[in-house]
């Protein structure tokens, strides 16, 4: 059975958000390793789009440094699922397009043999969330206070109770906290 994790850059105050990330050699060289365990990545429409805007062709842009065309590399390479009623076509080489039944499709990929599974993004992972279907987070805290924009965790009905595998600081000041769903105490995986 495969391992569901998410994985988000998030303000200090709680904003998820990737535009306002310091995306420095090390935090690409730490999504990287993240890839390294990962089969699939799933994407809502909107984190998809923010992606596919530049990863494909990273290795186009002059200022790409060898850690972020690393990172392009196994990102393009792994195959991606993105979840939209809205967007008309996938584009993005081994991108599948799936319409409806999202937490079906989920499932049924968590039940296959394989690597982990990576899903990113704030509409899709918020239904996970609620769902108990995310085994592990990956919340990427970011030393930026922005005042607006969307939460991960609003709307949620219940408590989840996580249990902290690890933290990991980075130069810049950004701090990588992994947790796990507390399948003992409350509505860890389902």
């Amino acid at each position: 059975m495969r391992n569901l994790f998410l994985a988000i850059n998030v303000s200090l105050d709680g904003f998820a958000d990737h535009t306002v990330a310091i995306a420095d050699d090390e935090l690409h060289e730490f999504y990287s390793g993240l890839l390294d365990n990962t089969d699939i990545a799933l994407f809502g429409r909107v984190t998809y789009q923010l992606m596919e805007s530049y990863w494909p062709r990273a290795h186009e842009d002059p200022q790409a440094t060898k850690s972020m065309l690393d990172f392009a590399g196994r990102f393009n390479a792994i195959p991606k699922i993105v979840f939209s009623r809205t967007l008309q076509k996938a584009g993005w080489n081994n991108t599948r397009l799936v319409r409806d039944n999202m937490v079906e499709e989920v499932i049924r990929l968590k039940q296959q043999s394989g690597k982990d599974i990576s899903i990113g993004g704030i509409s899709v992972s918020r239904e996970l969330v609620k769902r108990g279907l995310i085994d592990e987070y990956w919340l990427v805290v970011q030393p930026v206070i922005v005042g607006k924009g969307r939460r991960l965790f609003d709307g949620l009905d219940d408590r989840i109770n996580l249990k902290l595998l690890d933290t990991k600081t980075l130069k810049s000041g950004v701090v990588a906290l992994h947790y796990q769903s507390d399948k003992e105490t409350g509505r860890g995986n389902q």
